[in-house]
């Protein structure tokens, strides 16, 4: 039953109205308020403590009265929500939604306008949105810019990358409020695009710690219709306050009513554990209306791809430039000989993935165009429908079919997303006819049409569109550089996995990740959706395979490449290194062999940002559980209580560091081990500087 309350004005401080509501266990109060301008304010309170001050919300448009003050409150709605679901993938097999749902009823009184503000209140944060109801005087209007506040209660530490229009790929800083400098630290995006003005702000999610140890995460949840969110920073107050990627003429969103905007989210917990176990995101976003759900299957998958970046093999068939793909002749020109999308090289990867076990084959550089594709605002680069002379698709097709192998089809659009959507029917018309699966799209460089931005508005409804061509033609999507996730997964379960952060190919040509990177990365961009980081890179020095590539490294150590499986969650999971390098240490590939990428259950174990994680997780199809731990640049050692194990005797196949092993002086040593425990046992494990430990926890049958 929904309750209409009667609003009574009363005097609190400096506020005409004033009303509390709590979450379902009564952790959670939020206040919200006017004044004596009719602003508009909410505040939250953690067990009793202060965690958001009053912070101001409303919108600012363009040639129209900003919808900022001058509110009077209609009425207020709330109810209970509760109902379990389970997602068709994840990492846990069924969710609750439990909170309670307040609809703020505005009317803007000089211009007999209407907004909703819309809460929902969970036992770990809060959402709230803005929604327009459909109305006479506001039928089309423009953004200029959303003004939420998050006022905060002091100089926290903050975790967070750069804001960048077009781009996540960033290390992370870790650093107060007042320390922040956004302007630093750009990358090779914003030489081309300029796409960062003189501002200090930051990329969600944000994840942040308080002196007395509340952990908060800000984010978005269901970006549909609208641009990404960003935070800026004010270092002499502490409030962060929105700010969205605009267009090329500076707008924000184009827009008709009705229209309910992005649900802005914080999670909120005494315990950074419970940041990762938030199920408030998913929970925000609507349920798919996909009516065959059945198609749609987790993968792990190998690739001609890391043979690329370490540079054994090039994407592209000869060594020509200033290409127009129209007006050459393939067939004629002289192949480099390194190209790594040949008929004979895929079948040696199909071999390789029916030999063990993996579900699928991406092959990256087979369609022409590689030659001259980067960089040069160029229209019409590929074409997604003709492969190289030295690329037998239909062979290759039939081989892959036989063996039982999935092939995953690269779409590097190079940003000329214009000409994506004009060759769309056709390259996936191409897709169903030689029997592809899955997609990766990628979006390097700067966006064609030319002003908008990855994370803006029209590239939001883009992804929108490939996810809806997909889903009619039966395709998953891995985007990469595409915009960082927001829970859509649950609306658009064929969205399997993006990369949208700095993921594990910067590790083979620059500075690298550092051993921190994976622990801040979980709290941040996975917040909002699994990512296609591509672990599993067992020859962590690059100089093997070059002297010009001696200073470049993945900087952790093997065992801590397998503990990813299991941290970084994703149901699209890579086994990225060479088939070479996996057939030289064949006993730490059985662990990538076994490890499953649907989960029945999930518990973070041990958890603090930029430090460790230890997460354990169940098989969705067996009674088998499997943790990961993992540390930054610091050794480390944890006691695991197995009490979250069934009834029973299970085997733990143990994946741990040497004792000598340190992810720079001696990052490939290893050791396997045995054990017999139960619910009751224990394992004391060692991470190393960098390090890390994969434990396979094998159900036994009595």
């Amino acid at each position: 039953m929904k309750k209409i309350f009667i609003i009574l004005l009363i005097m609190i401080t400096n506020f005409s109205f004033a009303q509390e509501f709590f979450s379902p266990a009564k952790n959670f109060k939020l206040t919200i308020s006017t004044n004596s301008r009719g602003e508009f304010f909410y505040k939250l309170d953690y067990k009793n403590k202060t965690i958001i001050k009053e912070s101001k919300l409303g919108v600012e448009l363009v040639r129209e009265p900003n919808l900022m003050d001058g509110f009077e409150i209609q009425k207020i709605e709330e109810k209970e929500i509760y109902e379990k679901w389970s997602p068709v993938w994840g990492e846990v097999d069924t969710i609750v939604n439990h909170c309670n749902s307040i609809i703020v009823y505005l009317k803007q009184t000089s211009t007999n306008r209407y907004l909703n503000i819309h809460f929902r209140i969970f036992d770990d944060g809060l959402g709230f949105r803005y929604e327009f109801p459909g109305q006479e005087n506001l039928k089309y209007f423009i953004i200029a810019e959303e003004h939420s506040e998050f006022a905060m209660t002091g100089n926290h530490t903050a975790f967070w990358i750069p804001g960048d229009y077009d781009s996540q790929e960033y290390t992370y800083t870790t650093s107060r409020f007042s320390e922040i400098n956004a302007l630093k630290g750009r990358n090779f995006n914003d030489i081309i695009t300029k796409s960062i003005p003189g501002e200090d702000f930051v990329q969600t999610p944000l994840m942040i710690k308080t002196d007395d140890k509340i952990y908060i995460n800000i984010h978005e949840a269901a970006l549909i219709d609208y641009p990404a969110m960003y935070l800026k920073v004010n270092k002499q107050n502490f409030v962060l306050s929105t700010h969205l990627c605009p267009d090329a003429y500076d707008n924000k969103a184009y827009l008709q009513t009705p229209f309910k905007t992005p649900w802005r989210t914080l999670i909120i917990s005494d315990r950074a554990e419970k940041i990762l176990e938030s199920k408030i995101i998913l929970n925000l976003n609507e349920p798919t209306d996909f009516e065959d759900v059945s198609w749609i299957k987790p993968k792990k998958y190998v690739g001609i791809w890391w043979s690329l970046h370490v540079g054994k093999e090039s994407w592209n068939y000869a060594d020509i430039d200033n290409v127009r793909i129209d007006q050459v002749d393939w067939n004629s020109l002289k192949p480099n000989g390194r190209h790594g999308a040949t008929t004979e090289n895929a079948k040696r990867y199909i071999d390789f993935a029916a030999k063990h076990g993996f579900d699928a084959l991406l092959i990256e550089g087979w369609n022409i165009g590689w030659e001259d594709w980067f960089g040069h605002w160029k229209e019409n680069v590929f074409d997604f429908v003709t492969p190289y002379p030295d690329f037998d698709i239909e062979e290759i097709s039939r081989y892959a079919k036989e063996k039982g192998v999935e092939l995953i089809m690269h779409h590097e659009t190079s940003s000329s997303v214009t000409n994506y959507e004009r060759r769309m029917n056709e390259a996936f018309e191409f897709l169903k006819k030689y029997g592809y699966t899955s997609i990766k799209p990628g979006y390097v460089g700067p966006i064609i049409p030319r002003g908008e931005h990855h994370d803006g508005q029209w590239m939001i409804n883009h992804y929108i569109r490939v996810l809806q061509k997909a889903y009619k033609e039966k395709i998953c999507i891995d985007s990469h550089e595409s915009v960082r996730l927001t829970g859509l997964h649950r609306t658009y379960p064929n969205w399997l996995a993006a990369e949208a952060a700095r993921g594990n190919e910067f590790n083979a040509w620059s500075e690298g990740n550092p051993p921190e990177h994976e622990t801040i990365l979980i709290f941040t961009r996975l917040i909002g959706g699994p990512m296609d980081y591509t672990p599993g890179i067992f020859q962590i020095k690059m100089g093997y395979y070059s002297k010009e590539r001696e200073r470049f490294q993945v900087h952790t150590t093997l065992a801590k490449q397998l503990a990813l499986y299991v941290v970084l969650y994703s149901p699209f999971q890579m086994a990225a290194d060479l088939p070479e390098n996996y057939e030289r240490f064949p006993d730490a590939f059985q662990f990538i062999k076994d490890v499953p990428v649907d989960w029945k259950a999930t518990k973070v174990l041990f958890a603090e940002p930029g430090d460790y994680i230890v997460t354990a997780r169940k098989d969705k199809k067996s009674e088998n559980w499997y943790i990961g731990a993992i540390t930054d640049e610091n050794a480390r050692e944890f006691s695991i209580k197995l009490d979250f194990l069934d009834e029973g005797k299970y085997e733990a196949i143990i994946y741990r560091d040497s004792e000598d092993a340190h992810y720079d002086k001696n990052p490939m040593s290893y050791k396997i081990e045995r054990k017999k425990v139960d619910k009751k046992s224990s394992l004391k494990i060692k991470l190393v500087e960098g390090g890390g430990c994969a434990i396979m926890l094998k159900k036994l049958v009595d």
